[in-house]
């Protein structure tokens, strides 16, 4: 379907409006508020760091965007393997699902140190540090997917007597592809979250490695520009995503927005 300029311009436009009014409520506040500036610094003081800082945020936001692509991509491609084992051998869910569910009730904060231990303050530690955040998302949400399959469906395969492998092929994926595409989403929504905490714990660069140093010098302006460089890489990563997750499911009825 369609939409109207005058609706394409509103989507632009919504989030652009609702940007500046938090800028604008965020000036008020460090202006007029009596915050002291190494506590919250004022946009502009931000917007000054962003640029007199350049040459420290491009190579930490590299090496960031590095990490968090390399995890969304291993993450990604594991935890869909898994899924699609689990929903061809049933016990292998029974033993192997537990374990996920076990590498989300450990906090990632409690395993950063022992991922640095094991892998070192380079880039290893930091992409399986994203890779454990958003591994149960993708598996979880293709895993369901997969065994949502209408009946019909699958009655039908069975009588014209199709293989394992020719109706996860032809009729499983294809249906599991929206809940697939809805868990790829959440994960690169927070990929990023596993490669900052990561490089906290133990890093020699990286946005995380920056925003610690910043703040242990009281440098809150330059702290909260690393803040603002990744969470713009972070909207980009997911607008990205969802561009190419949305041509990938052309065939996908559209739904309309509500208003």
């Amino acid at each position: 379907m369609i939409r109207p300029a005058s609706h394409r311009v509103m989507t632009v436009l919504r989030p652009v409006l609702t940007c500046a009014g938090l800028v604008a409520l965020w000036g008020a506040l460090a202006r007029w508020g009596h915050v002291p500036p190494y506590m919250l610094p004022a946009p502009d003081a931000v917007a000054r760091a962003l640029w007199s800082g350049r040459a420290q945020l491009e190579p930490a936001a590299v090496t960031t965007l590095e990490e968090t692509l390399l995890g969304l991509g291993i993450g990604i491609g594991a935890g869909s393997m898994l899924a699609i084992g689990m929903a061809l051998w049933a016990p292998l869910r029974r033993w192997v699902m537990p374990m996920v569910l076990l590498s989300q009730a450990v906090p990632v904060f409690a395993l950063a140190p022992l991922l640095v231990l094991w892998f070192g303050f380079g880039m290893a530690s930091k992409v399986v540090m994203a890779v454990l955040v958003i591994f149960f998302p993708v598996t979880s949400a293709l895993g369901d997917g997969l065994r949502q399959t209408e009946a019909g469906w699958m009655d039908l395969a069975r009588t014209m007597g199709a293989t394992r492998w020719r109706v996860l092929v032809h009729i499983r994926l294809p249906a599991a592809m929206p809940a697939f595409a809805t868990g790829v989403r959440m994960a690169t929504a927070i990929a990023p979250i596993g490669a900052v905490v990561g490089e906290w714990v133990g890093a020699s660069s990286g946005l995380g490695f920056l925003m610690q140093t910043a703040n242990t010098r009281f440098q809150t302006d330059l702290m909260f520009a690393a803040l603002a460089v990744l969470a713009a890489m972070t909207v980009l990563l997911w607008w990205g995503v969802d561009r190419l997750l949305a041509r990938a499911l052309y065939w996908r009825p559209a739904h309309a927005d509500i208003d």
